[in-house]
Order: C-alpha cells, then sequence, then structure tokens
C-alpha cells in the first residue's frame, strides 16, 4: 500500500479517535493463545513505540518540554521517526484486523502523542535556523546543498548522523553543513508528519514562520507598494529613488528570495506535490504580486517623452529575469505571479509605443516660430537628434517591444528613402524603421521651417547645416549600426546637393560680375565697370554671410574652401589680364578694393555668426596694403 493511501488510513483514525476509549497509560492486554508471528511483530513495533515516544512527550517533564530531540540526540531523533513507521504499520495491521480495538487505541493515543512532539521539533528547528535557512544562503547553496540531500532521498531512516546526512558533500563549509542538517531534518519529519496523516500540521507552522521570513526580506530590500495616485504625486527624484529601490529589489527578490524559497520548500516536502504548491504558495504569493504589480502602476502614470527610459529600464529587468520567473513560479498555484510579471512586460510595452507615438506627434506639431539664426542647428533638431539617439541605447529593448518583423502592408517610407533594400528576403528591423520614420519625420518639419527665410540661400544652408548634424548623430552613436552606413551615405549625398544649391543661389551674383572669358579684349570703361559691380557683389555676399552659421567646423571649412576654389582663380585672372588698362585711374585703390591673395581673408570670416561692423573701410584698408605697384 503506497504512503498516501497509508496516510489517509491514519488520518481517518485520528479522526475517528474521540469515539474511542482512551488509555492514560501504555498497557498491553495479556496475549491471547492463537497468537500469529505478525500480530507478535505488531505488538513489539507498539512497545518499542511507547518506550521512545512516551519518554518525548511535550506534555510530560518540563526538562523534556526544553529540550529539542533533533538538538539532543540525533541517532535517538532516528530511532524515534522509525519508531514512528513501525507504529503506522502495527495501526494499518490493526486496521485490517477484526479484533484488537484497545490496541489500536493505545496506538493512536501514542502516534498522537509523536505528532506532538514532531510538531515541536518541526517548529524549534525552522525558527532556530533561521539564520542558516535565510532565502539568500539557501539560495546561494542549493546547488551543493542539494548534491548532499540527495545522498539521503531514497532512504530517509539512513539519516541519524552528520557524517551520514554529508557523505556526498564532503567540502562543504561549517555554514553548509548546518544547512544541510536542518533542511535534511525538516524534510525527515515533515516526512513522517504527511505519512502520518499530519501534513496539514506541518504545512501551517511552515507557512507562518516562512512568510514571516519573506516578509521581513522584502522589507529590507525596502520595497513599498504603492497606488497610482501616490506615484503621479511624487517628484521625479523620489520617483527615480522609487524606480532604481525597485530594480534592485527585484533582481534580489527573484534570484535569491524567491529561488530560495522554492529549493527549500521542494526539499521539505518533497514527498507532497500538493502541500509543497500549497506552502510555497502561501509564502511567497503576496509578496511576489506586489513586486509585479508596480512596473504596471508606473506604466499607467503619466506618460512624458522622458518617462520611456524608466519604462525600458523596468522592461529590461523582468525580461531578462522571465526564465527564471517561469522556472520559480511554475506551479499551477502561483500561476498568478507569472501572470502579472508577464501583464507588466505587456504594459510596459504598450506605454512605450504610445510614448514613441506621442514623440512623433509632438515633432509633426512643432509650431513654425522664428527661423534659427543665421541658418544654424533648429532646437528641435538638437533635441530630437539627442532623444532618438539615446533610444537607440535600448535597441535591445526596443526590439522585443516594437518586435523584429518588417512593417506588415504599406511603409511609411517613400520608395527611395532607403537605399538598402527592405524586402521579405532582407527586411529592415522593426526598431530601425520606427527610428528612421522618427527622423524622416524630423527632416520633412526641417524642410517646412525654410519657407521662413526670405533669402532662398539661407534656407538651403539651414537645411544643410541641419541634416548633416543628423548625420553626425547618426555616425557617431548606436544609430549607425542600426541605419546602417547606406543611410549615411544617401543622406551626406543630400547634404553635397543642399550646399550646391546654396552655393548656386549666394554667389552667383558676384561670379555674374566677371567675364566668362577674361582674356576677351574689354574697355577700361567695362573693365572699370566689372570691378564696381564685383566689389558690391562681394561685399554685399560678404555682409550677409559673416552673420550666417555653419557649426560644425568641417563643414564650414569645406564650404570655404569650395567657394574659394570657384571664385579666387577666375578673379585672379580677371584682375592680372585688365589690371594694366587702369593705369592712371584716380583712386585706385577704391576701384581695386579686393586683392586675389586677399580673398580668402574674407572668405574666413564666414558663417561664424557674427556680423562684421564697417565692412567697408576694413576692405579697403586691407585692400590698400596689398595694391601692385603701377
Amino acid at each position: 500500500m503506497s504512503r498516501k493511501t497509508m496516510g489517509s488510513l491514519f488520518s481517518f483514525s485520528k479522526r475517528t479517535s474521540s469515539s474511542l476509549s482512551t488509555a492514560s497509560v501504555p498497557r498491553f492486554p495479556p496475549p491471547t493463545p492463537l497468537h500469529t508471528f505478525s500480530e507478535s511483530m505488531m505488538e513489539e513495533n507498539i512497545e518499542n513505540a511507547a518506550s521512545i515516544i512516551t519518554k518525548w512527550d511535550p506534555a510530560g517533564s518540563t526538562y523534556v518540554k526544553l529540550l529539542s530531540l533533533f538538538q539532543e540526540n540525533r541517532k535517538e531523533a532516528k530511532e524515534f521517526i522509525k519508531c514512528v513507521k513501525d507504529l503506522r504499520r502495527a495501526m494499518h495491521f490493526l486496521l485490517s484486523g477484526s479484533s484488537g480495538s484497545g490496541k489500536l487505541v493505545l496506538a493512536q493515543n501514542l502516534m498522537q502523542t509523536a505528532m506532538k512532539r514532531l510538531e515541536k521539533e518541526f517548529y524549534q528547528i525552522l525558527s532556530a535556523n533561521r539564520q542558516y535557512l535565510d532565502p539568500e544562503s539557501v539560495s546561494s547553496r542549493s546547488s551543493r546543498m542539494s548534491v548532499s540531500l540527495s545522498s539521503t532521498s531514497d532512504n530517509d531512516n539512513d539519516v541519524g548522523s552528520d557524517n551520514e546526512v554529508l557523505k556526498a558533500g564532503d567540502s562543504i563549509t561549517d555554514v553548509e553543513r548546518l544547512s544541510v542538517i536542518a533542511v535534511s531534518d525538516l524534510r525527515m519529519i515533515a516526512d513522517s508528519m504527511i505519512s502520518s496523516g499530519y501534513g496539514g500540521e506541518a504545512a501551517k507552522i511552515y507557512k507562518t514562520i516562512r512568510k514571516s521570513v519573506v516578509d521581513e526580506g522584502l522589507y529590507r530590500l525596502g520595497f513599498e507598494s504603492c497606488t497610482s495616485s501616490q506615484i503621479n504625486k511624487m517628484s521625479s527624484d523620489v520617483l527615480d529613488h522609487k524606480l532604481k529601490n525597485w530594480m534592485n529589489a527585484i533582481k534580489i527578490a527573484v534570484k535569491t528570495l524567491f529561488h530560495g524559497e522554492r529549493f527549500l520548500c521542494d526539499q521539505v516536502f518533497s514527498t507532497s506535490e500538493t502541500i509543497r504548491e500549497s506552502c510555497f504558495r502561501d509564502v511567497t504569493k503576496e509578496g511576489a504580486t506586489n513586486l509585479f504589480k508596480f512596473p504596471q502602476l508606473i506604466a499607467k502614470s503619466k506618460r512624458s517623452p522622458d518617462k520611456i527610459f524608466c519604462l525600458m529600464d523596468l522592461y529590461e529587468t523582468i525580461a531578462d529575469l522571465w526564465l527564471e520567473i517561469e522556472l520559480i513560479f511554475s506551479y499551477d498555484l502561483v500561476s498568478i505571479v507569472r501572470l502579472e510579471a508577464l501583464s507588466s512586460l505587456h504594459k510596459l510595452g504598450d506605454s512605450v509605443q504610445m510614448i514613441l507615438s506621442d514623440f512623433e506627434s509632438s515633432v509633426q506639431k512643432d509650431p513654425l516660430k522664428p527661423p534659427t539664426a543665421g541658418g544654424g542647428i533648429h532646437p528641435l533638431t538638437n533635441s530630437v537628434m539627442s532623444y532618438i539617439s539615446y533610444l537607440a541605447n535600448y535597441s535591445g529593448v526596443l526590439t522585443n517591444i516594437i518586435g523584429d518583423l518588417p512593417l506588415q502592408g504599406r511603409s511609411p517610407f517613400p520608395e527611395s528613402y532607403l537605399d538598402t533594400p527592405n524586402t521579405d528576403e532582407s527586411p529592415m528591423p522593426a526598431v530601425s524603421v520606427r527610428l528612421a520614420w522618427i527622423i524622416l519625420v524630423l527632416l520633412c518639419k526641417l524642410d517646412g521651417k525654410t519657407e521662413l527665410y526670405n533669402d532662398t540661400a539661407l534656407s538651403y544652408l539651414f537645411i544643410a547645416n541641419n541634416l548633416h548634424f543628423v548625420i553626425e548623430k547618426v555616425r557617431t552613436t548606436n544609430l549607425k549600426f542600426l541605419l546602417g552606413e547606406e543611410w549615411i551615405s544617401k543622406h551626406e549625398r543630400k547634404v553635397k546637393q543642399y550646399v550646391a544649391s546654396y552655393e548656386s543661389l549666394a554667389w552667383t551674383k558676384v561670379f555674374s560680375c566677371l567675364p566668362e572669358n577674361s582674356a576677351e579684349e574689354m574697355s577700361p570703361e567695362m573693365v572699370k565697370g566689372c570691378f564696381m559691380q564685383f566689389n558690391a557683389a562681394f561685399e554685399e555676399a560678404y555682409r550677409k554671410q559673416t552673420s550666417w552659421v555653419v557649426a560644425d567646423g568641417k563643414l564650414r571649412d569645406e564650404l570655404k574652401v569650395s567657394i574659394a576654389k570657384k571664385l579666387v582663380p577666375v578673379y585672379r585672372e580677371f584682375y592680372d589680364t585688365h589690371l594694366i588698362q587702369l593705369r592712371g585711374e584716380k583712386n585706385l585703390e577704391v576701384l581695386l578694393r579686393f586683392a586675389p591673395d586677399n580673398l580668402g581673408n574674407y572668405l574666413s570670416d564666414l558663417f561664424h555668426g557674427t556680423s562684421i561692423s564697417g565692412s567697408s573701410s576694413s576692405s579697403l584698408s586691407r585692400a590698400s596694403r596689398c595694391l601692385p605697384s603701377m
């Protein structure tokens, strides 16, 4: 007959013992003449059990009440457990017969006494060994404890001495040895009580003590539950502290507190799946569900762009622990904990996606406002690219939230937007698509802001500046790995196109003042007119563009060099060819205001965002020092 069946029989005996007469003193009736061998053995078992059980009766002397059987004499504790097992066997034999009700009453009374002692021992071991059974210690030593405890799993009656308990774990420390002994004793007692129909009493003691351990552990981790209204009223500093505290607490709770409790519960109640599931549920469910509800409250609180990062931190923390959560809370009775953790992941993910959508909408709705002075970097460009580049640091989390599949249906991109193919065979990751789309929304918004500039050349400089800034942000952050080199190359070509348009519009008037062919014959009046027109056009372009801005030093130098390469050689050729025709001209220093070798000095003043006052007098001063002698 199985232990479970035997346990149910003894439980029945326990419940019906009140209807039988009681015997205060173990007294055996005289044997009948016809004793079978089995009857003799059962009587001997009852007699042996009576001797040791009555000795350790918790209702006995004060001395016995204060002692712990398992701490005082482990060998005798082993005998006590063996006698209980033999007593069960005798009770089973008596229950199967038609006579011996007196012996059955005696055996039942002895069993009740034994169970009271084992309840006391179970409580004492759990209470006295809290420092050796704390979840952190148990969790960190669980693998080696399992080796030692596994040596006793097949035959609990072989557990009686430290050497026997630790025969498979000789290398463990003294603290680990005490932990193994305590767990082994608890399991031995729990097995005996469960087999005798007293598993509920053991479970009740276990739940009371171990829940207090878990509750104390959570309290020491500093976690406190709160409501959505309380979260909404918290300052950013307080909320940030609470979030960091939760992320630290949940890691320790899962990896040590709950892991240690699951291991301990499985070891102590290894023979009863029902009891160990029930105990683990009652010990951990309340604390665990409160922990995993907290991210849901954060997800439901007020949304803001910056909040997305703490949401992703919370999401990543749970995602990293998910496999352990599933393993620890695998019982059906604690499925609510898994569901709370999963619900937190879903709600955090939904909130992240809503914030992304809100952010995209805010970019689209950004008011035109006054144009950026000098065509420099717009504040929107700076803020959006800083935000997106920081989002790129969470690409792993965003991939889990957004998904790593190509967009279904119509793509939000113009067909020519991406140089890299976005086909079914080589899909662009969804997180890359989403971030690239937000950048496109930004660029479209910036394109609309070019209408604020009255000078078309300046509008091209503005868009070139801002697109160059976007490219540099992509190139120097994790966005580079998400968008790729092809994305960068495509937009660099666009910058060159914008720069070319700027140069054409900003310097066409200057170039038009010079003849296409400097070698063609010209009258002195024509030459004089060309110089005067060039001076006026260059002076105007110079005055304007000293107030224009190119924030990036490399781009600024490239622009100056490009303009100089196009302008200086043409002007020099005209200057050197026709200068002789102005011999004898009065006020020659005013007419030849800009010498070819000095044009580069003027161009170096451009794009710093500072207007040059008195530029004409300055030009004349510098030019006069460079005039050739006639």
